[in-house]
């Protein structure tokens, strides 16, 4: 228990200060007493979503989506040595631009544009020294960079297909209703005349 204290201060109050309120599912990590008296103790406000209601934390649903599928992506490219790429897929998704804060994770949390080698680069900024490193990062934070653009375009295009789908499926449901109710109210007229 010790353990996950230091962890969850070292990676998350170090960081980013006591959060005021998390909203979690229901996993047994989450609901266990030591993890419930931690919040208490620090004042963060713990509330539990409830499964299958996206409307309680589906922005970070989505979140989660995106990461699998950027680590997939490195996986398939890279097979065994994918998480000596975690560094960059992390820096590629906070240097993201997000439609839903209209700004990239990093540029809120900071308040400034993140700066990479490849900024460095487009600017003609002077050059660190050890060039091989630096062309092997660029390089590697540009796949990511482009694999994450490629996937936002993809995922938005499902998600505008699945939306006009379901409209057209629940129109047609509807439609189907009106006409199946109407008929039975026609039916139960005939029936009392």
């Amino acid at each position: 228990m010790e353990t996950l204290t230091r962890l969850y201060i070292k990676e998350i109050v170090s960081r980013h200060g006591v959060p005021i309120s998390i909203i979690s599912d229901r996993n047994s990590h989450f609901t266990s007493r030591f993890w419930q008296s931690m919040q208490d103790a620090l004042g963060t406000q713990f509330d539990m979503s409830i499964a299958y209601h996206l409307e309680t934390d589906g922005q970070s649903e989505r979140t989660i989506q995106t990461l699998e599928d950027m680590l997939q992506a490195r996986v398939i490219d890279f097979g065994k040595g994918w998480e000596k790429h975690l560094p960059f897929v992390e820096f590629s998704y906070n240097k993201s631009y997000h439609a839903s804060s209209k700004t990239a994770p990093f540029e809120a949390l900071y308040g400034r544009k993140c700066r990479s080698p490849v900024c460095w680069a487009e600017v003609g900024d002077v050059q660190l020294t050890g060039p091989k490193i630096i062309h092997e990062t660029i390089k590697k934070i540009v796949a990511n960079s482009t694999t994450f653009e490629s996937y936002k375009r993809s995922a938005k295009k499902l998600r505008q297909r699945k939306a006009k789908a379901f409209g057209i499926l629940n129109w047609r449901s509807c439609y189907v209703e009106s006409i199946t109710s109407k008929r039975c109210h026609l039916i139960r007229k005939a029936r009392k005349a």
